[in-house]
């Protein structure tokens, strides 16, 4: 029986296809293989460094600890992508979308550093290992001495929190005067009923050496008068008096505490008080 020539000439362009596909080898972009990470250093004087990048594979650029990302400017936007993630770091993740591609990026940091990095695509290259992890710092001083300052770019997600921040802090210290303004109205409403006018003395005595009134409330004494010479307070306990604390202005005495027998002299002068129903 002799076989068709059409059939025989469809079988063997099939063959054929198969044993070129096996000649050609695989597809390099899923034999690469990732190296090592590695440090670059950025210098201006030199010529930027050389990543070396893979066809569906993801290369981590690394700023140093002490920056972050500000902006990424790519050469080739259409060819290679460029992802800085959502939230401001220190990490760039940089992929080739086309084989054989270069192109450059250029990456300033928020304390001013600008890196400059060559890129290419090395699929096909004999050496199927590709940058993984690259972690670049600066070479000169100038640069160096930027990592140890203040930033002086904040990232736009970074601003805003904090702007976020200020009206929240703004409206919370407003609702805490508002809460602190409403204790003070109560208590300037309630403080008249805290007075007590509970205290006798020699009312003779007292034109003479100036006193005119001593009241109290739950936490102090208060003495005024009309004073030459600010007299001496003390304060009596079992028949012996002791000089005691007070903040004098203007005529008017506050003892931070309650007071129930004392005394004001000043040279011969003197003038005893006392609280009805108090201790001696």
């Amino acid at each position: 029986m002799k076989i068709p020539f059409r059939l025989v000439t469809t079988f063997s362009l099939a063959i054929g296809a198969v044993v070129n596909c096996y000649a050609a080898g695989p597809d390099p972009a899923h034999s690469l293989l990732p190296s090592a990470p590695r440090t670059v250093v950025i210098l201006d004087a030199q010529t930027p460094p050389v990543v070396r990048a893979g066809l569906l594979q993801s290369t981590l650029i690394m700023l140093p600890p002490e920056e972050k990302v500000a902006t990424v400017f790519g050469g080739d936007t259409v060819s290679w992508a460029f992802d800085g993630g959502h939230v401001a770091s220190r990490f760039i993740s940089i992929k080739p979308k086309i084989a054989n591609s270069t192109t450059d990026v250029h990456i300033v940091s928020d304390h001013g550093n600008e890196y400059t990095l060559q890129l290419r695509e090395v699929s096909n290259d004999s050496d199927v290992h590709f940058d993984s992890k690259v972690f670049v710092t600066p070479g000169d001083q100038t640069g160096k001495d930027k990592l140890a300052a203040l930033p002086v770019f904040v990232p736009v997600a970074e601003l805003d929190r904090a702007k976020r921040e200020a009206i929240e802090a703004q409206a919370k210290e407003a609702t805490e005067r508002k809460v602190e303004a409403a204790k003070a109205e109560q208590y300037r409403s309630q403080y008249p009923g805290q007075l007590h006018f509970d205290y006798t003395w020699d009312q003779n005595k007292a034109r003479a050496l100036g006193l005119q009134q001593v009241w109290r409330d739950d936490k102090f004494t208060y003495l005024r008068g009309q004073f030459q010479e600010t007299p001496a307070l003390y304060e009596l306990k079992d028949g012996k008096g002791s000089l005691i604390n007070f903040d004098f202005n203007n005529g008017l005495y506050t003892v931070p505490k309650m007071v129930d027998h004392g005394y004001l002299t000043i040279g011969k002068k003197k003038v005893e008080f006392s609280r009805m129903g108090g201790g001696n």
